[in-house]
């Protein structure tokens, strides 16, 4: 594995306007292998790219080298998240959510790690997403005192399809997707809570219509075992939801569901449906409804033990915004409106 260190540099996206924060210059960002060299396949055909316009802006394709993009905030507060952009499982949103997410998180004392993983799309099997998930997770609990942060408090966030992939991280954390490799591997992958915003839960009829179904289809069993609320156990780490009701690519009954299955096993929820919003929001634009989440979030993770009392003091945290117009649907995905982010 390799590890490398530099400042972190301004905001790609818009930040909530309620949430407060140091400024991103305080940071410092490690890039972090999830496997050894040479240990995966020659699979992706190309360079990894980066979006420039549309929908696709900042959004990553084409991963080869599964890593974490580890944000270390000035003053860590003990606290882990491990952020997962979502893209229908044929990108990955970082440039205007994962990333943001992060930096916001950073800037309040969260150690985060945004993950760039496989996707089928590319050629690699329906599983990859989730072995490099749970690979991350088990890495973040190896370097938790390198990285200052309790092995014992560190959570997912995964948006549209990256929280399906967050979803089964936190449900089948007893199904090993990849052979054991190193000592890492006897650690365990069990997220310590979940959040997932607009996500993607199940593959089942009638909300199967979304990009994620069809990127993960190439395993036959997808719709089993990627549906989360089929794998919803008494034992699974709390959960924080949100969702807009208006939203057209992941049905806010993706929400409902979770919703209902963490209530039947005894599992701590918590669900904010909000009137108007759409999908893909990141953090959100300042002034809409859907820009209350991160604060939201904030207060969920303190009650719950998970997150320390902020600081006395904070400032804004100011950088570049993103564009304030809601992505585009792809035409290409006409039959399969994309998961956006």
């Amino acid at each position: 594995m390799t590890s490398t260190i530099r400042h972190a540099g301004s905001l790609l996206a818009l930040l909530a306007a309620c949430c407060l924060a140091v400024p991103a210059s305080a940071q410092t960002v490690q890039m972090l292998d999830l496997w050894p060299e040479g240990h995966l396949p020659r699979v992706v055909q190309g360079p990894e790219q980066v979006g420039n316009e549309g929908s696709s802006m900042g959004a990553v394709t084409r991963v080869s080298q599964p890593r974490m993009e580890i944000h270390r905030p000035a003053n860590p507060n003990g606290t882990a998240v491990l952020i997962l952009g979502g893209g229908g499982y044929f990108r990955i949103q970082v440039g205007t959510a994962a990333r943001p997410m992060a930096q916001w998180l950073a800037s309040i004392g969260v150690t985060t790690a945004v993950l760039y993983y496989r996707m089928p799309v590319d050629g690699w099997p329906a599983s990859a997403p989730f072995a490099d998930g749970q690979r991350a997770m088990r890495l973040l609990r190896a370097n938790a005192g390198e990285l200052g942060i309790d092995p014992a408090k560190i959570g997912v966030m995964g948006s549209s399809a990256g929280a399906n992939l967050a979803g089964i991280l936190s449900t089948r954390f007893d199904h090993d997707f990849y052979p054991a490799l190193d000592a890492s591997d006897r650690l365990p992958s069990r997220p310590d809570f979940l959040a997932m915003l607009y996500p993607v839960v199940t593959l089942k009829p009638p909300y199967d219509t979304t990009r994620s179904r069809r990127e993960l289809a190439t395993q036959p069993d997808a719709v089993e075992a990627y549906s989360v609320e089929g794998h919803v156990r008494s034992d699974m780490p709390p959960v924080f939801l949100a969702h807009a009701a208006d939203d057209r690519i992941a049905d806010v009954h993706h929400s409902l569901l979770m919703f209902q299955a963490a209530r039947a096993q005894n599992v701590p929820v918590e669900l904010h449906v909000f009137d108007r919003g759409g999908h893909s929001w990141g953090l959100g634009r300042p002034g809409t409804q859907v820009a209350q989440w991160p604060r939201l979030f904030a207060t969920w993770a303190r009650a719950n033990g998970f997150m320390a009392a902020p600081p006395v003091s904070l400032q804004p945290l100011t950088g570049q915004t993103a564009p304030l117009s809601p992505p585009p649907v792809d035409s290409d995905d006409a039959d399969f409106e994309e998961d956006g982010d």
